[in-house]
């Protein structure tokens, strides 16, 4: 009896022992990641102003970037944001999949476009900044590919105001112009965010900015346009009205701290890690890209008597194709603006 009782207790005893050392047993399994560097320690164009810490170093494998998710840096925060955005919009989808008939209801195809392309810009996102920091190339690479996600998504912005928000004497107006206007738009935008990456050795910081917000601002303006004056002629029985007011008002702040790094500014290393601008802003453009779907989904039920008396029974299919081409522009030019940073990184190795 002693005996097994005994047994019983020195069995317990080395299982203890063995969850002691669990910690241990599997930082030894991990693969080895190396440390952060500092911004003097990596080159210029990897370096945010008033960043001073958290840099991953330059040229590891690739499943060094990916385990980087789990790593603390200066752009966990970024992917984090962004990759969470990702999974809500998929259980919104999800949802909304169980009442609206995507495949059968043409009109439900801008909210389609909307969804759609509010997953690719996130989904671009994190893999800009979760990868974008293994070399220079892949640098310019995957955020020239953010920003064709960022330009797509201004489409499906300005498809959703235009076929579910507009009001009757607007659409007189615009009818004829406002998408193909959004598709131009939208195409200058992502070459204004090429171009000002393109020129980061050559152009000023100010000059970059100016590249990537004025074309960004211009599409925003324009796509806003058919919500702007329905929120000025506002009516507190419309339901979806509190949503638009929310999707401009985190729009316009996460413009804000997009155009002006403040934290970072005024607490130079203490916001290496937590407190940047450019976290403030993913969080808020997905904020406003949650506030916009809903909003855009309240007006698909609640105006769905006004939208179809306006639409002809090919407007939706045009809205894609449109859609369609905008995306392949924007491809293009973001394949023809890598083609002259390879040109360059070519010339630089051989001068070297």
């Amino acid at each position: 009896m002693a005996s097994t009782v005994m047994e019983r207790i020195s069995r317990v005893f080395i299982s203890l022992q063995q969850i002691r050392q669990l910690p241990r047993m599997l930082t030894e399994a991990a693969p080895s990641m190396p440390g952060t560097l500092r911004d003097t320690e990596v080159p210029s164009y990897f370096r945010e102003r008033y960043v001073c810490a958290g840099y991953r170093p330059l040229n590891q494998n690739w499943r060094y970037y990916f385990l980087s998710l789990f790593q603390r840096h200066n752009e966990t925060l970024n992917i984090w944001t962004h990759l969470l955005a990702f999974l809500v919009l998929l259980i919104k989808l999800r949802q909304l999949a169980e009442t609206v008939d995507f495949a059968e209801d043409r009109h439900s195809w801008p909210l389609l476009i909307l969804i759609l392309s509010s997953l690719t810009y996130s989904a671009f996102s994190v893999a800009a900044h979760l990868l974008g920091g293994k070399s220079e190339l892949c640098h310019y690479c995957f955020y020239f590919l953010d920003y064709v996600g960022v330009a797509q998504y201004q489409y499906g912005s300005a498809v959703v105001h235009f076929y579910y928000a507009v009001d009757e004497s607007l659409h007189a107006l615009v009818s004829g112009i406002f998408m193909p206007t959004a598709t131009v738009l939208s195409c200058l935008s992502c070459l204004g965010c090429c171009y000002g990456k393109y020129c980061n050795h050559t152009l000023p910081t100010w000059v970059r900015k100016v590249c990537q917000v004025v074309p960004s601002a211009l599409a925003y303006t324009w796509d806003i346009s058919p919500v702007a004056k329905r929120l000025f002629f506002w009516s507190s029985n419309d339901p979806a009205i509190i949503y638009h007011f929310g999707q401009v008002a985190f729009f316009l702040s996460c413009a804000f701290f997009f155009t002006c790094p403040l934290l970072e500014r005024c607490f130079p290393g203490r916001c290496d890690f937590v407190g940047q601008s450019h976290q403030i802003f993913h969080l808020f453009l997905s904020c406003c890209t949650l506030c916009q779907v809903h909003a855009s989904y309240l007006d698909f039920v609640g105006r769905r008597k006004l939208y179809t008396s306006l639409r002809g029974s090919g407007d939706a299919a045009m809205f894609v194709g449109l859609y369609v081409v905008t995306l392949i522009v924007c491809v293009v030019i973001a394949a023809l603006m890598l083609r002259k940073v390879k040109q360059v990184l070519d010339f630089q190795s051989k001068s070297k």
